[in-house]
């Protein structure tokens, strides 16, 4: 069984058609991108994967699990970092990563806590309000909410954002070993030099349309992602 599985899914908000009978499936333990300009429909088809959005039509099921009307199953069963979304203000970094850990029920919290504490190096800055934190320290604290119960799937819009290239490395660095280890991963993203290294499967998404999918190696064997990609969704590669 896929652990991501969609079919002939579509989605609109009003007039406005964000995804357009789209069908995929992740194989569990792959690494799978998934790719698109800005307004493809990428984060509205995270949105829909994790729950929080249902398709207009169509169907998608993530470890198994239908989800229409089963959201909170399925967040249960991931970790997600979304676009552009910050901790909650009023707590501090380290009071929020507790949180999380209580809500997933986490074994050997606290040394959890402290071991994304360090492998980001938010000692400085575990008893800050999230609300002044700076945006890179803040998506370092996201990302170890998404890690401390070691899920099985994890969904990643965007993971690389307002991350210096040495905590860029690092990320990159553990991504590979979870996917050495066989987690399911399914991540958006433009650092599109880094998701070739990252991803072995890929989907491409122009106007809410699937434009390319299939295996990394073989869509990148003639040209590198970034001219796919750049060809694909109607640029001049050759201005």
């Amino acid at each position: 069984m896929p652990s991501i599985l969609v079919r002939q899914m579509s989605r609109s908000f009003g007039d406005t058609l964000a995804l357009d009978r789209i069908s995929f499936e992740v194989g569990e333990g792959t690494f799978f991108g998934c790719f698109g300009p800005n307004g493809a429909g990428k984060s509205t088809l995270l949105r829909i994967l994790t729950g929080q959005l249902t398709p207009t039509s169509g169907e998608a099921s993530v470890a198994g699990i239908d989800i229409k009307g089963n959201g909170m199953a399925v967040r249960e069963k991931v970790g997600i970092v979304p676009e552009a979304e910050s901790p909650p203000s009023y707590l501090t970094a380290y009071e929020y990563l507790a949180f999380v850990g209580r809500v997933r029920k986490v074994d050997d919290l606290e040394e959890r806590i402290h071991g994304w504490i360090d492998f980001f190096d938010l000692e400085a800055s575990q008893d800050v309000l999230c609300r002044d934190l700076s945006r890179g320290t803040r998506q370092k604290v996201m990302l170890s909410s998404a890690f401390l119960h070691e899920p099985p799937i994890l969904f990643l819009d965007e993971p690389f954002v307002n991350l210096d290239p040495v905590y860029q490395h690092r990320l990159r660095e553990y991504l590979l070993r979870l996917r050495k280890e066989g987690r399911t991963i399914f991540m958006c993203s433009h650092i599109l030099e880094t998701a070739q290294k990252l991803c072995q499967e890929m989907i491409v998404l122009n106007q809410g349309r699937i434009v390319a999918s299939g295996s990394v190696a073989q869509l990148t064997a003639r040209e590198d992602l970034e001219t796919l990609f750049l060809r694909l969704v109607g640029e001049d590669v050759h201005p």
